[in-house]
């Protein structure tokens, strides 16, 4: 009889019980669901961010690129417009960011390793080339910008 119990005792130790394993299990869950919202809300911001949003700049981006321009006004006032021109990139290249890390954590089940250098170099691409053909745009008169210029 004693060997019995010492062996459902060493058997217990080692086996994880029912009740351990759902303990496991729902911190588990509650971490991928944290994990989820977390992205899930990043996305949403990086949308709002990035220039896939296309009324974005009148709502976000522009009165943050003008907030950082007036910030960099008070060493000279000069910088407030090219200033407001690299908020208006840092936004755009962290909205691109957000949303990337946020469809990441919302679409992947097991977690990888993110690469900040790849992503902030498809970031600075990509809103390069969206500030190049507004820059475009305006240049040859498809879009009219007199309070600019």
């Amino acid at each position: 009889m004693e060997n019995v119990q010492q062996v459902s005792q060493k058997s217990s130790v080692v086996a994880p019980t029912f009740e351990q394993l759902q303990q496991v299990t729902t911190g588990n869950s509650k971490q991928v669901m944290f994990k989820k919202v977390k992205g899930g809300l990043f996305l949403v911001i990086g949308y709002l961010l990035s220039p896939l949003c296309w009324w974005n700049d009148l709502v976000f981006n522009l009165p943050i690129a003008y907030f950082f321009g007036y910030i960099c006004s008070f060493i000279s006032p000069k910088l407030l417009l090219p200033c407001s021109i690299i908020g208006y990139w840092l936004s755009n290249i962290v909205g691109i960011l957000l949303m990337q890390v946020g469809a990441l954590d919302v679409l992947q089940n097991q977690p990888q390793e993110h690469s900040l250098k790849k992503e902030l170099f498809t970031g600075l691409v990509s809103s390069t080339v969206y500030t190049l053909v507004i820059l475009a745009l305006i240049q040859f008169k498809i879009l009219d910008a007199p309070a600019l210029f």
